[in-house]
């Protein structure tokens, strides 16, 4: 065939056209050939970096996290040596079957589960299991499987369960602190990570170290106020009470009265902190230092207080009480009608209408100021996290009927941790000592006056006669100790409307009342049966815990052993505000 005589396959160049071509693709190859000479042989930092990227590392050496302690040493949270399995997938995803396996009944592990993590398409590293038990690192050590790596960290574990849970807390898998003193203190605790500068083949195996490790520098640990003998007492106090009244919860603060050091804190519910495979945030909250309540009765040695700092009572005065006391339309009635009382008596028949009738002498700032004084209304400062600063509202917004329920206890919330601290005003001659978790050096602190000291005294005097015959906590006595304190029965408030049937139980003591060293508060949160005034549920946990405390600091008694007449309490529905 004679191609050129077909002008259909003749072909046409134009010679411009294949210069320019020529043109383009040498201009192209000379510029390939001028970057690679500038990549290879004048800045060569750039490929470095590159395969510095794949080959070189930067491992982290992690910290060994502080213990924390009690105030005499005891191990309350500790961090123990353990393995991570980590794979590379892209060597072992040649793992077979019966390899895979084996590996995942060493890890406890469903098989598919384990299957799905090493075939993942990922150029790095995947963590298969974190926290191994030392025995599972061994066998999984002793498989000898392409692409596993075991790498050290640490694992935190809480010697004493749910004992300290709610003070102590707890940290996540990355040892980060999420609850408790571990998250309030996680500086301090964490220390700071180490590193090594390394270079791995191509199976992530060390060969080389390319500059001095930069070692790790170990948390510090923590030593608290916390008495584990006291912390034991107060759980299991706690629990027994619960569980007797088949109560929703309840919490115990134990105080000490010189130094505001928390010497043991417990509430229930709780879960224990080294096993939370059905873990639920809410059993971890610390109750008495976040969760608020009416506090009921409780409240009365306040508004005595403020009656008396006035100078407009004193604690003999007699007060004419009508069975029904009207404020504002409202209607306020006591359990038990008494025609006439003295201030004493008042607090320990715990009459409403006598709180009432002494609290509507004062302005509404007059009554605030005291009870604010008291730190009501304002955070605790414990430093603990999230602790409640609770509700108590600017007097200038108060109307008559609310000056008259907050006389005992209604209108008004508190933390549990804000009751003891209040108390510690009529413990302490009217100083109220900073508190703290951390244990304190001996040495000169300087409180915060909030009552002086002879109101503080007469107050005082005055709650001892609540736990003495015809008081409303006969319970709470402690056998060879003076006991000075209060009981509050407050109905709860759900849903805009005081339950009628729902109460919050509570007592709040401190002992021995002629120079007191602890502050114990209790609460139980909605006791079921026919019990249910603070005295009869609140009252014996105190008796219990206080006795023993005193008992194992070596405090002194001061007063005879004489066997406690247990008052008959009464099954009638109390009112709110009834102790």
């Amino acid at each position: 065939m004679n191609y050129s005589s077909r002008k259909l396959l003749q072909v046409h160049i134009v010679p411009w056209r294949v210069a320019l071509v020529a043109g383009l693709l040498g201009v192209w190859f000379l510029a390939l050939a001028a970057r690679a000479v500038y990549l290879q042989g004048l800045n060569t930092d750039f490929l470095q970096g590159k395969g510095d990227a794949v080959a070189a590392r930067k491992v982290a050496i992690p910290a060994h996290r502080g213990m924390v302690q009690d105030r005499y040493g005891q191990a309350l949270a500790i961090s123990t040596p353990v393995e991570t399995l980590w794979a590379r997938p892209s060597l072992a995803q040649n793992l077979n079957y019966q390899q895979i396996v084996r590996l995942a009944n060493v890890l406890d592990m469903p098989v598919n589960a384990l299957a799905k993590k090493l075939k993942t398409p990922h150029k790095g590293e995947v963590a298969i299991n974190r926290k191994l038990t030392p025995e599972q690192a061994v066998r999984v050590t002793a498989l000898g499987l392409p692409g596993l790596k075991l790498h050290r960290e640490f694992r935190r574990f809480y010697p004493q369960g749910e004992v300290a849970a709610h003070v102590v807390g707890f940290t996540d898998i990355d040892d980060v602190g999420q609850e408790g003193v571990e998250l309030a203190y996680q500086d301090w605790l964490a220390g700071k990570a180490g590193s090594r500068h390394v270079l791995r083949d191509r199976r992530g195996h060390v060969i080389q170290d390319l500059s001095p490790a930069r070692g790790a520098r170990m948390g510090g640990n923590l030593g608290l106020a916390l008495d584990l003998k006291l912390q034991y007492l107060a759980h299991r106090e706690l629990s027994a009470a619960v569980e007797k009244h088949k109560a929703k919860g309840g919490g115990v603060v134990v105080l000490d009265a010189k130094t505001g050091e928390i010497l043991a804190l417990s509430n229930l519910p709780v879960v224990n902190p080294n096993n939370r495979k059905n873990y639920k945030p809410d059993l971890m909250r610390n109750r008495a230092v976040i969760d608020t309540f009416e506090p009921g009765s409780t409240i009365k040695p306040f508004t005595i207080a403020a009656v008396l700092e006035r100078g407009l009572v004193r604690p003999e005065t007699r007060l004419y009480l009508p069975k029904d006391y009207v404020v504002g339309g409202k209607h306020i009635t006591d359990v038990h009608y008494h025609p006439e009382l003295t201030v004493t008596e008042v607090l320990q028949k715990s009459s409403n209408i006598g709180s009432v009738k002494m609290a509507m002498q004062l302005t509404p700032t007059q009554f605030w100021d005291v009870l604010s004084r008291a730190g009501f209304g304002q955070k605790p400062g414990s430093g603990f996290p999230g602790e409640a600063r609770g509700r108590l509202r600017n007097p200038e917004t108060w109307k008559p009927v609310e000056q008259a329920t907050h006389a005992y206890g209604h209108g008004l919330s508190v933390s549990l941790m804000q009751m003891a601290r209040g108390y510690m005003a009529f413990a302490n001659d009217g100083v109220v000592m900073p508190l703290t978790f951390l244990k304190r050096e001996p040495q000169e602190l300087n409180g915060e006056r909030v009552l002086s000291p002879q109101v503080a005294r007469m107050v005082r005097t005055m709650m001892e006669t609540v736990t003495h015959e015809g008081g409303t906590a006969i319970a709470a006595n402690v056998p060879g100790y003076r006991v000075a304190g209060k009981t509050g029965t407050a109905h709860k408030l759900m849903e805009g409307r005081y339950a009628h049937d729902r109460y919050v139980s509570s007592f709040v003591g401190m002992a021995p009342a002629s120079d007191p060293r602890l502050i114990i508060a209790v609460m139980i949160d909605e006791p079921r049966g026919d019990v249910h005034y603070g005295g009869a549920v609140a009252g014996p946990v105190f008796a219990q815990v206080m006795a023993a405390s005193l008992r194992q600091l070596g405090v002194s008694p001061d007063a005879p052993e004489l066997p406690a007449t247990r008052m008959t309490q009464p099954q009638s529905l109390a009112k709110p505000g009834a102790a």
